[in-house]
């Protein structure tokens, strides 16, 4: 269900824009063109808004009243504002607004979508504050829970490595330098041995008027460096470009590692991931198999009905081997060709699921266009090897192949092919 927006703002085009921005994230937008209409909105019951812009001059409400009308039903709220004095800009700091934006130019706006893309998507991300002061940590805690993040606390580096252990949704720790116990550059070492730049940020905060402080965080691996006292709007910058910088790094890193076409893991990861399971699964003495699948007569399918139904298949199939094998590894190596890996139960219920899957594509008709299409695959397996997995993975493609040979739409065995 779509989140509520609620924008008050007096200009059309204004509002014409932000309500397009609102609707682009699939916010449900409700316009108010002055403080009376906001005012009936809120009071006409319609109050579950998860989040407001407000303009901070109307034309029945000059000098921020709408503010304070919007805040006090418990909505977060970005303040758009024309006035630049610093006046202003302290009073709208002074109330418990999200941020605020001047419209000064087009990057006003772009600047608003961010804001808006994350007061969605925040309640995804975890971050730890570690500080010995209450008051200093309860602050800080606010100013995070209006971006709706998921907020941990702890009073020193050695309590904060005990909640990050306990927490996977972390993905930023926010550190006070002067701790008892184990202080903030202490804390920072101790978990960059164990989490990369691309796994978490960290954000050193020091009160004291050295300036050797920021450089000392930076180089024992922390991102960024915030002095006391700070200002919200360079705390929640700050904020948002380290959170923004590990929502870039985890969608090249998916980029890298994900089929482009199925959204399955590729021919890299798999190789990743496949060696470690395997190596775990031998160690464990754990029964498991390794299959390579291919489409039977796959050309045939884009010669016949083209190369979109191609793709549609490809997609099709996809969307059975995760049904079929939810538990599994399952990966497109390339063209018409797949690879599995499963484990956990003994050969003959590994290769009926195995076989199970075969003949459920089998007899499915697969809806494009007009067209209803049949298409089959053929499989090799491997059970239970020690080999290695460029081994395991050429034997399974000899299998494979032998199936391929004899008939297609059928599952062959890499002992059973040997003992023939």
């Amino acid at each position: 269900m779509s989140k509520k927006l609620l924008v008050v703002e007096d200009s059309r085009p204004i509002a014409r824009v932000i309500k397009q921005i609102g609707e682009a994230l699939n916010y449900q937008v409700t316009v108010a063109a002055s403080l009376a209409e906001v005012e009936a909105i809120l009071q006409g019951g319609e109050s579950d808004f998860f989040a407001a812009t407000i303009d901070y001059a109307l034309p029945d409400a000059n000098d921020g009243e709408a503010i304070a009308c919007v805040l006090s039903h418990g909505i977060p709220s970005v303040v758009m504002t024309g006035k630049m004095d610093e006046s202003t800009r302290q009073k709208i700091l002074s109330q418990p607004v999200i941020d605020y934006i001047p419209k000064e130019n087009s990057q006003a706006f772009l600047y608003l979508k961010r804001v808006l893309h994350w007061q969605l998507t925040n309640q995804g991300n975890g971050i730890l504050v570690v500080d010995d002061s209450s008051s200093a940590r309860n602050h800080v805690v606010e100013l995070l829970k209006r971006r709706n993040f998921n907020v941990y606390v702890a009073e020193n580096g050695q309590l904060a490595l005990n909640v990050l252990a306990q927490h996977s949704d972390i993905k930023m720790v926010i550190t006070d330098l002067e701790m008892p116990v184990m202080d903030g550059i202490e804390l920072t070492n101790e978990i960059r041995k164990n989490y990369g730049r691309d796994q978490l940020a960290i954000i050193g905060i020091s009160g004291a008027s050295n300036g050797i402080h920021s450089a000392r965080f930076i180089k024992n691996g922390a991102d960024d460096f915030l002095r006391k006292p700070f200002c919200p709007e360079e705390f929640y910058c700050r904020i948002t470009q380290n959170i923004e910088s590990l929502n870039n790094i985890e969608q090249i890193q998916k980029a890298a590692n994900t089929d482009y076409l199925t959204d399955l893991p590729n021919r890299r990861a798999f190789i990743r991931d496949a060696q470690a399971s395997i190596a775990e699964y031998i160690k464990n003495k754990t029964p498991y198999a390794l299959a390579m699948l291919d489409i039977d007569f796959f050309k045939r399918v884009n010669d016949n009905y083209g190369h979109d139904a191609g793709d549609h298949i490809l997609k099709v199939l996809s969307l059975y081997m995760r049904k079929h094998f939810g538990n599994g590894l399952v990966a497109r190596l390339g063209g018409e060709e797949f690879a599995i890996v499963l484990s956990g139960l003994d050969e003959d219920q590994l290769y009926n699921r195995l076989d199970d899957f075969r003949r459920a594509i089998s007899v499915a008709q697969i809806a494009f266009g007009q067209e209803q299409i049949n298409f089959s695959v053929s499989l090799g397996v491997i059970f239970n090897s020690d080999e290695l997995l460029a081994k395991q993975m050429s034997l399974a493609d000899n299998a494979l192949y032998y199936a391929k040979e004899n008939g297609r739409n059928q599952v062959s065995i890499v002992g059973a092919l040997e003992e023939s």
